[in-house]
């Protein structure tokens, strides 16, 4: 099986999308019942003078619904990591195997 996206032009008709998505087999039906579901939830409209949809948006679009850029926001250190220093908590004592705290 092929990667079709590549050979899409930059705003592709809802057919040629709909090939590449769900196969010849299945485009009809994926035009009719599943653009207007996916459009509800952020799918790229048709650009009106251009008289498709912008192809680099539908697979932004496609890698958010399957969470593949879930994971990958940059995020700011959360501090100074100090890696040679332990801190030991002065509040608890270790008891030894005869329940008496150590010295």
């Amino acid at each position: 099986m092929t990667d079709l996206f590549p050979k899409l032009p930059l705003f592709a008709t809802d057919k040629e999308l709909a090939i590449a998505v769900v196969g010849k087999e299945r485009a009809s039906m994926w035009i009719k019942a599943v653009i207007p579901q996916l459009e509800r939830k952020g799918f790229p409209r048709i650009d009106p003078l251009h008289d498709g949809r912008p192809v680099p948006l539908v697979m932004r679009f496609y890698d958010g619904y399957f969470g593949i850029t879930a994971g990958l926001q940059a995020v700011a250190p959360d501090g100074e990591e100090r890696l040679g220093t332990w801190k030991r908590d002065s509040g608890k004592r270790i008891k030894t195997k005869w329940g008496d705290p150590e010295p």
